[in-house]
């Protein structure tokens, strides 16, 4: 992976941020999109500091279409030819049963994690198509697999995830491009905080007692799925807590 070129989006904390620390620690060269330009900014300078990453950073948001589309087409022709596309961008809005729950909210998450995947997957799958090699890793959930009270939308966007990994194992069978989707179980960023539009007291006890996953595990498997051998693909990996059963059964 040395050299590699390595595009990550939601780059700017949580998983995103820890996979950008993963992968400089490699040797890979990094493309870094958010939405926080000026935390971007920041992570790409304290990752020259410590590995010498060579970094580009831009203010993407994936849920516009031509946004994308732009920033991946206007890279420098030194980076276009892309090893691994991360699609970290997601989020999740409430936590309500699906009749008292807000449209807007579930539009939010339908176009970023949903839309913004597909977009984004557009943008940079044919040309590891082209160049015979590459790899697409998505960072699903473990709400795609097993539903829970009050995840409605947010767990169905996830399995629509997932099942956009799968399909494009099917696709891209042959071109040598590998697909992953990861999912993880709880894991402490700043996902519920989001989630509960900025009530940390809230967001802060969905990890109390017991220890969740930290976002450098959900990178470690992210990277020891891309540094498999060239004829080893890995296609679908569940991370948990030891703590955590399903997704409600947690030890605390």
């Amino acid at each position: 992976m040395n050299n590699s070129v390595v595009l990550i989006t939601g780059a700017s904390s949580g998983i995103g941020e820890a996979c950008a620390q993963a992968f400089a620690r490699i040797g890979s060269k990094l493309i870094l999109f958010a939405r926080r330009s000026e935390r971007l900014e920041k992570i790409a300078e304290d990752l020259s500091n410590e590995f010498s990453t060579e970094c580009i950073v831009r203010q993407v948001d994936v849920r516009d279409k031509t946004a994308v589309q732009m920033a991946v087409a206007k890279l420098p022709a030194e980076w276009k030819n892309i090893d691994v596309l991360v699609n970290n961008a997601g989020l999740s809005r409430g936590l309500a049963p699906f009749h008292e729950g807000s449209m807007q909210d579930w539009e939010e998450m339908i176009d970023t994690n949903l839309k913004g995947l597909i977009y984004m997957t557009k943008a940079v799958l044919p040309g590891m198509v082209a160049a015979g090699k590459g790899h697409v890793i998505t960072i699903a959930s473990i709400a795609g697999r097993q539903a829970y009270p009050g995840g409605n939308v947010y767990s169905a966007s996830k399995a629509a995830a997932k099942m956009f990994s799968d399909s494009l194992q099917i696709d891209v069978l042959g071109t040598g491009v590998r697909i992953c989707n990861v999912d993880p179980g709880l894991v402490e960023t700043e996902f519920s905080e989001v989630r509960f539009r900025g009530d940390t007291e809230r967001a802060a006890k969905v990890y109390q007692n017991y220890s969740p996953l930290q976002a450098a595990d959900v990178a470690d498997a992210v990277v020891w799925v891309v540094t498999r051998p060239a004829h080893v693909s890995i296609h679908d990996i569940l991370i948990m807590p030891t703590d955590q059963a399903t997704a409600t059964l947690v030890n605390r």
